[in-house]
Protein backbone atom coordinates (compact mmCIF):
# COMPACT_ATOMS: atom_id res chain seq x y z
CA UNK A 1 0.00 0.00 0.00
CA UNK A 2 1.29 3.66 -0.72
CA UNK A 3 0.26 6.24 1.50
CA UNK A 4 -0.21 9.83 0.14
CA UNK A 5 0.15 12.04 2.93
CA UNK A 6 -3.10 14.08 3.14
CA UNK A 7 -2.82 17.82 5.00
CA UNK A 8 -5.65 19.12 2.92
CA UNK A 9 -3.49 20.13 -0.27
CA UNK A 10 -4.99 21.17 -3.46
CA UNK A 11 -3.44 18.26 -5.51
CA UNK A 12 -3.44 15.49 -3.35
CA UNK A 13 -6.00 13.09 -5.86
CA UNK A 14 -3.94 14.00 -8.98
CA UNK A 15 -0.88 12.52 -7.44
CA UNK A 16 -3.26 9.22 -5.84
CA UNK A 17 -4.65 9.30 -10.03
CA UNK A 18 -1.49 9.11 -11.15
CA UNK A 19 0.05 6.65 -8.60
CA UNK A 20 -2.59 4.31 -9.16
CA UNK A 21 -2.77 4.90 -13.34
CA UNK A 22 0.48 2.90 -12.67
CA UNK A 23 -1.09 -0.01 -11.15
CA UNK A 24 -0.39 0.92 -7.16
CA UNK A 25 -3.04 0.73 -4.25
CA UNK A 26 -3.36 3.82 -2.73
CA UNK A 27 -4.27 5.64 0.44
CA UNK A 28 -4.90 9.05 1.46
CA UNK A 29 -4.39 9.63 5.08
CA UNK A 30 -3.07 11.13 8.24
CA UNK A 31 -3.01 8.54 10.74
CA UNK A 32 0.61 7.76 11.92
CA UNK A 33 0.14 3.65 12.27
CA UNK A 34 -0.98 3.45 7.89
CA UNK A 35 2.13 6.03 7.41
CA UNK A 36 4.38 4.03 9.42
CA UNK A 37 2.94 0.37 8.23
CA UNK A 38 2.83 1.59 4.85
CA UNK A 39 4.89 0.18 2.06
CA UNK A 40 6.10 3.81 0.33
CA UNK A 41 5.08 7.24 1.42
CA UNK A 42 4.39 10.34 -0.54
CA UNK A 43 4.13 13.67 0.45
CA UNK A 44 2.79 15.87 -2.35
CA UNK A 45 2.76 19.18 -2.02
CA UNK A 46 0.99 22.39 -2.78
CA UNK A 47 0.05 24.94 0.58
CA UNK A 48 2.35 27.40 2.56
CA UNK A 49 5.14 25.92 4.28
CA UNK A 50 4.45 27.08 8.30
CA UNK A 51 0.51 25.93 7.79
CA UNK A 52 1.87 22.31 6.46
CA UNK A 53 4.56 21.95 9.30
CA UNK A 54 1.15 22.78 12.00
CA UNK A 55 -0.72 20.20 10.29
CA UNK A 56 2.61 17.47 10.84
CA UNK A 57 2.98 18.90 14.54
CA UNK A 58 -0.39 18.23 15.19
CA UNK A 59 -0.40 14.63 13.94
CA UNK A 60 3.00 14.12 15.58
CA UNK A 61 3.95 13.81 11.87
CA UNK A 62 6.86 15.86 12.49
CA UNK A 63 8.16 12.51 14.66
CA UNK A 64 7.38 10.31 12.56
CA UNK A 65 8.77 11.01 9.20
CA UNK A 66 12.47 11.31 9.83
CA UNK A 67 12.05 7.41 11.35
CA UNK A 68 11.04 6.06 8.38
CA UNK A 69 12.69 3.62 6.78
CA UNK A 70 11.03 2.80 3.28
CA UNK A 71 11.12 5.00 0.44
CA UNK A 72 9.87 8.48 0.88
CA UNK A 73 9.29 10.69 -2.19
CA UNK A 74 8.02 14.37 -1.54
CA UNK A 75 6.80 16.54 -4.25
CA UNK A 76 7.46 20.28 -4.46
CA UNK A 77 6.26 21.94 -1.00
CA UNK A 78 6.78 17.85 0.08
CA UNK A 79 10.38 18.57 -0.87
CA UNK A 80 11.19 22.16 0.87
CA UNK A 81 9.45 20.56 4.00
CA UNK A 82 12.01 17.95 3.93
CA UNK A 83 14.91 20.29 4.35
CA UNK A 84 16.38 22.79 7.25
CA UNK A 85 14.85 25.77 7.47
CA UNK A 86 11.98 27.39 4.97
CA UNK A 87 12.25 31.52 4.44
CA UNK A 88 8.22 30.64 3.73
CA UNK A 89 6.86 31.77 7.11
CA UNK A 90 10.67 31.31 9.10
CA UNK A 91 9.68 27.83 9.14
CA UNK A 92 11.67 25.23 11.17
CA UNK A 93 11.05 21.97 8.70
CA UNK A 94 11.81 18.14 9.26
CA UNK A 95 15.57 18.29 8.81
CA UNK A 96 16.40 15.54 6.84
CA UNK A 97 18.23 17.43 3.81
CA UNK A 98 21.36 19.73 4.64
CA UNK A 99 19.93 22.44 2.72
CA UNK A 100 17.84 25.83 3.66
CA UNK A 101 14.60 26.87 1.53
CA UNK A 102 14.21 30.29 0.23
CA UNK A 103 12.48 32.90 -1.93
CA UNK A 104 13.63 33.56 -5.37
CA UNK A 105 14.43 37.26 -6.43
CA UNK A 106 12.16 39.16 -8.10
CA UNK A 107 14.60 40.01 -10.66
CA UNK A 108 11.96 37.75 -13.42
CA UNK A 109 8.58 36.45 -13.12
CA UNK A 110 7.70 34.30 -9.89
CA UNK A 111 6.92 32.05 -8.90
CA UNK A 112 8.42 29.80 -11.28
CA UNK A 113 5.83 28.47 -13.33
CA UNK A 114 6.09 26.37 -16.34
CA UNK A 115 8.18 23.34 -18.29
CA UNK A 116 11.99 23.11 -17.62
CA UNK A 117 14.92 20.54 -18.00
CA UNK A 118 17.11 18.77 -15.20
CA UNK A 119 20.90 18.73 -15.19
CA UNK A 120 21.44 15.69 -13.77
CA UNK A 121 23.62 13.40 -11.87
CA UNK A 122 23.52 9.89 -10.68
CA UNK A 123 19.84 8.96 -8.99
CA UNK A 124 17.55 5.78 -8.82
CA UNK A 125 14.15 7.96 -9.31
CA UNK A 126 16.17 9.65 -12.52
CA UNK A 127 17.00 6.54 -14.60
CA UNK A 128 15.96 6.32 -17.79
CA UNK A 129 15.29 9.77 -18.14
CA UNK A 130 17.07 12.42 -20.20
CA UNK A 131 18.55 15.92 -19.76
CA UNK A 132 16.37 17.18 -22.13
CA UNK A 133 13.36 15.94 -20.50
CA UNK A 134 11.37 18.59 -19.61
CA UNK A 135 8.72 18.64 -16.16
CA UNK A 136 6.34 21.31 -15.02
CA UNK A 137 7.34 23.46 -11.95
CA UNK A 138 5.53 25.92 -10.07
CA UNK A 139 6.97 27.18 -6.89
CA UNK A 140 8.15 30.84 -5.61
CA UNK A 141 11.22 29.22 -3.35
CA UNK A 142 13.23 27.21 -4.18
CA UNK A 143 15.58 24.40 -2.66
CA UNK A 144 19.53 25.23 -2.01
CA UNK A 145 21.89 23.35 -3.92
CA UNK A 146 23.90 21.03 -1.18
CA UNK A 147 25.84 17.22 -1.08
CA UNK A 148 22.38 15.57 -1.63
CA UNK A 149 21.44 17.20 -4.46
CA UNK A 150 21.07 14.90 -7.43
CA UNK A 151 19.66 17.55 -10.30
CA UNK A 152 19.72 20.86 -10.47
CA UNK A 153 17.39 23.17 -12.92
CA UNK A 154 18.66 26.98 -13.34
CA UNK A 155 15.47 29.53 -13.03
CA UNK A 156 17.06 32.57 -12.03
CA UNK A 157 20.00 30.92 -10.60
CA UNK A 158 20.79 27.04 -10.19
CA UNK A 159 18.62 25.10 -7.50
CA UNK A 160 17.64 21.55 -6.39
CA UNK A 161 15.35 20.28 -8.63
CA UNK A 162 15.64 16.52 -7.13
CA UNK A 163 17.12 15.61 -3.44
CA UNK A 164 18.10 12.68 -2.34
CA UNK A 165 19.58 11.24 0.82
CA UNK A 166 19.35 7.36 1.87
CA UNK A 167 15.34 6.43 1.82
CA UNK A 168 14.16 9.65 1.34
CA UNK A 169 13.50 11.56 -2.42
CA UNK A 170 12.39 15.26 -3.40
CA UNK A 171 11.33 16.93 -6.83
CA UNK A 172 10.51 19.96 -6.77
CA UNK A 173 8.86 19.51 -9.97
CA UNK A 174 5.30 17.91 -9.74
CA UNK A 175 5.78 14.55 -11.87
CA UNK A 176 2.10 14.15 -11.76
CA UNK A 177 2.04 17.08 -13.82
CA UNK A 178 5.23 16.21 -15.91
CA UNK A 179 3.05 13.70 -18.49
CA UNK A 180 4.85 10.88 -19.40
CA UNK A 181 8.68 11.37 -17.67
CA UNK A 182 6.71 12.63 -14.63
CA UNK A 183 4.92 9.04 -14.91
CA UNK A 184 8.64 7.65 -15.43
CA UNK A 185 9.69 9.43 -12.01
CA UNK A 186 7.21 8.19 -10.29
CA UNK A 187 7.18 4.25 -11.43
CA UNK A 188 10.92 4.63 -10.71
CA UNK A 189 10.26 6.13 -6.79
CA UNK A 190 7.49 2.93 -6.71
CA UNK A 191 9.78 0.14 -8.01
CA UNK A 192 12.56 0.87 -5.30
CA UNK A 193 12.75 -1.73 -2.85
Amino acid sequence: MIAIIDYGAGNIKSVQNAVEKLGFETILTSDFDEIRNAEKVIFPGVGEASTAMKFLKEKKLEQLIPTLKQPFLGICLGQQLLCQFSEEGETECLGIFDVNVKKFPTTQIVPHMGWNNLEKTDSKILKNVLNEDNFYFVHSYYCEIGKETSSVCDYILPFSATLEKNNFYGTQFHPEKSGDVGSKILENFLNLN
